[in-house]
């Protein structure tokens, strides 16, 4: 038994034809070599034909297409036999490698990645998360880099990306009251130049870094002092840039006042009288 390597691309075409060891007998005629036969496989064929000279010499066909990444390699056995009595025969093991093309593109693991948890406080630096591509290609053909595609220039200006890693990280500074949530695309992109694409979602949470900010939208000013309780005297608009429970405000007098503060409508109060005014007031 004898055996012999070969190696194909797994672009390689049907139809096409490889030559194999043809054996060697020394006997003539019907003693000689009268057929050849190949192993039970998927893809290759046995094509044998015979020489002017009679000698008869075998090719391997192959009839559907090779997949490296289904099957690598594909072991084969070529017998040979003669037409003597007894019948006499010799095999040979072929080995068919299959060479790696670039037929698969990046897959993601998932083609949607949702960050709810960034923080608007997030240091620079900070990861917010980090995206993740393979592919079945192997060497160079499987060596991927990423990049942001066709993102807000706003976002870009806030994150970054790690072209080797996939790490995505905060660039500069974020501010919930400016905008609570991104949206990213990022390419994966392979050597032979195949790519494909995912989306991140981000969510900033709010802090709370925003003051209360009052504005007095009307005033009475001088008071009469026989105004009656419950006179108003202003009305105060109070907003405060944060959400829910960090852009909750209440208003209160901070000294003894013949004054109180009653809400009025949505972020609205009321400044009116509570008792009639001293003339000390």
């Amino acid at each position: 038994t004898q055996r012999s390597d070969s190696l194909t691309g797994e672009t390689t075409a049907p139809g096409s034809r490889f030559s194999v060891r043809q054996a060697e007998d020394p006997d003539m005629g019907l003693n000689s070599i009268q057929s050849y036969q190949l192993s039970s496989n998927m893809h290759f064929l046995l094509d044998v034909e015979t020489r002017s000279d009679g000698v008869k010499y075998a090719e391997l066909v192959l009839e559907k297409p090779l997949d490296r990444e289904e099957q690598a390699v594909h072991n084969l056995i070529l017998t040979a036999t003669d037409g003597g009595d007894p019948v006499r025969s010799g095999t040979a093991q072929i080995r068919v490698i299959v060479l790696d093309s670039n037929d698969n593109a990046p897959v993601f693991s998932q083609p949607v990645y949702k960050v709810i948890s960034l923080r608007e406080n997030a240091p620079t630096g900070s990861l917010v998360l980090q995206v993740k591509a393979t592919d079945n290609d192997e060497g160079s053909n499987a060596q991927i880099s990423y990049v942001f595609s066709n993102i807000p220039e706003k976002a870009r200006q806030k994150f970054s990306l790690d072209a080797e890693t996939g790490k995505i990280t905060v660039k500069e500074p974020l501010d919930f009251e400016e905008t609570r949530d991104y949206t990213l695309a990022v390419e994966a992109k392979d050597r032979g130049g195949l790519v494909t694409h995912c989306k991140v979602e981000i969510e900033v949470l709010d802090e709370n870094d925003s003051a209360p900010e009052m504005t007095l939208t009307s005033i009475s000013n001088p008071v009469p002092e026989d105004s009656l309780p419950g006179t108003v005297i202003a009305l105060i608009n109070v907003k405060d840039q944060d959400s829910e429970d960090n852009g909750k405000v209440s208003c209160h007098l901070q000294d003894d006042l013949p004054f109180k503060i009653i809400s009025s409508s949505n972020n609205y109060y009321k400044l009116v009288t509570d008792r009639p005014p001293s003339p000390l007031y």
